[in-house]
């Protein structure tokens, strides 16, 4: 039966036909899975459904009402939420900014306040669908083990993911009136982003302060849900936990919250939700010409007009800029343990390390595979080797200006395992900049997101570059603080693989490189 068109469901089903339809990336633009993908997931909810069955078999139907059970649910949960919250935010955003579609439906007869209901739903819908994917297998085979509670699940995913697209939404919305439309994209995204790394920062945060006492986080942890109180078992905190295991009232309270918010949210904020989509819809302006006659500027040497050119394009980019820096969000925790000298060194190594890698490797898709005329600097009257090394130079030194002042004070505190940790993070730097320019792909800049599935090769040689040279810093700086046994011919092999991953990937180089 189909529903009427312009009802509340017709509107739902175009919705999720349309999440359905950009469940995937692919080179044409927009387009719905294909079949490969499609087999890959049911494989992977295969193994997801054998993983709960030995999970949950030795579990008795009693052993859902144990509370350290509805401890590790609620838990569980509140990690959830915090993805749900990113998902949800970049889901808004693609809804308000990007999907361009709303001018359409807000001329048409439908309500707005039908509009950005079923928009609500959509975002709801596609928060839920994978964190469904990766617990619902837990239902179906406690189902089939004689456990019917855990088809709570359903219900109680659904709820968090609902309380986390108002909030998404109405977060999104607060944005706009603040920033305006032109600022909130690119701070949605940052906050998304955040909001993703919430938990890990959190958990940094409070290993730090621990620090100071000399006791461990997780001890605490686990004294706290010993000894009762706020992380107790019987916490109302562990609610959402036992909502997730079926017990009815926490069940019943969950999805009440959810359905009143979306009711709060749909009724009072579908006004405003216009009043953003009319400044997001002029949010595209061009620039005002600078008054007098143009003037051209260059440098005396190719090399630096060439560097200087390809960072002020990425300047002028704040939303690709925010998607480059937000790898940055992790590099805080790793900087306050260089500065107030704790943590383990090796792993301080390990992390600067992949970081580097990390950023340099997208900073070199943007400028060498994102170039926007490649055609014009191959006419050009230049030497191409010159402008080969200036991209060359545009993506991998700002990895290395970034970490500068953290590798001194290292090197000025524990001088070897800080020249140790500045080789590993120059090297990678190097790797992954030398990876991109003869194994990546021309590309739209507008791809950035896309990158790892345009081009599997280029991302498998730097995935395994990145990890050589993270796995050869935290061998070479336990070589050089506790000299294991292991450490020496960890750190040979690392570096044999790190050299191999160069040459094959100068083995498969574009030709012209």
């Amino acid at each position: 039966m189909k529903a009427a068109p312009g009802s509340t469901l017709w509107l739902l089903a175009h919705e999720l036909r349309l999440s359905w339809y950009g469940a995937a990336l692919n080179k044409g633009g927009k387009r719905r899975p294909g079949l490969r993908a499609i087999v890959a997931w049911l494989l992977g909810w295969t193994f997801l459904h054998a993983f709960a069955y030995i999970l949950l078999r030795p579990l008795q139907a009693d052993g859902l009402h144990d509370a350290r059970l509805a401890v590790l649910a609620g838990a569980a949960l509140l990690v959830c939420a915090t993805f749900m919250l990113s998902n949800a935010l970049k889901a808004s955003v693609l809804a308000l900014f990007e999907r361009g579609d709303l001018d359409l439906l807000l001329s048409s007869p439908l309500p707005s306040r039908t509009i950005f209901t079923v928009r609500l739903l959509g975002v709801t819908a596609a928060t839920a669908a994978m964190f469904l994917y990766l617990l619902a297998p837990l239902a179906h085979v406690g189902l089939a083990l004689g456990q019917p509670r855990w088809i709570a699940i359903y219900p109680a995913v659904t709820a968090v993911a609902a309380l986390a697209a108002c909030a998404a939404m109405l977060l999104t919305l607060a944005l706009v009136r603040l920033f305006g439309a032109r600022r909130t994209r690119t701070i949605a995204q940052v906050v998304a982003a955040i909001a993703g790394a919430l938990l890990f920062l959190l958990s940094q945060a409070y290993n730090l302060v621990s620090h100071e006492a000399g006791d461990g986080g997780a001890a605490r942890v686990m004294r706290s849900l010993a000894q009762g109180g706020m992380l107790g078992p019987d916490s109302p905190l562990w609610l959402p936990g036992r909502a997730a295991l079926g017990e009815p009232a926490p069940l019943a309270g969950l999805a009440l919250l959810a359905l009143a918010a979306m009711l709060l949210t749909a009724g009072r904020t579908h006004r405003f939700f216009v009043r953003g989509l009319q400044q997001a819809a002029g949010m595209a302006h061009v620039s005002a010409r600078p008054a007098g006659a143009a003037r051209y500027r260059f440098r005396s040497s190719l090399f630096d007009t060439v560097v200087v050119k390809e960072w002020r394009l990425i300047a002028r980019d704040p939303h690709l800029v925010s998607q480059v820096l937000l790898q940055l969000v992790y590099l805080l925790p790793l900087l306050l343990l260089i500065l107030r000298g704790g943590g383990s060194l090796p792993a301080i190594g390990a992390g600067l390390t992949l970081l580097c890698s990390s950023l340099t490797g997208s900073l070199a898709w943007i400028v060498i595979s994102a170039e926007d005329a490649p055609d014009l600097l191959l006419s050009a009257p230049a030497a191409q080797r010159t402008i080969r090394l200036a991209k060359l130079a545009a993506a991998a030194m700002p990895a290395l200006l970034l970490v500068a002042l953290p590798l001194l004070w290292l090197v000025a505190r524990t001088p070897v395992p800080g020249l140790l940790i500045s080789f590993t993070a120059t090297g990678a730097v190097l790797g992954s900049a030398l990876i991109v320019l003869w194994v990546g792909r021309p590309a739209a800049r507008s791809d950035f997101k896309a990158r790892g599935k345009e081009n599997f090769l280029c991302t498998f040689f730097e995935l395994l570059s990145s990890l050589a040279w993270g796995g050869m810093a935290w061998a070479l700086v336990a070589l050089a603080t506790d000299a294991p046994a292991w450490a020496a011919a960890t750190a040979a092999f690392a570096l044999a693989a790190a050299l191999v991953i160069l040459l094959f990937s100068w083995l498969f180089r574009r030709r012209g490189v």
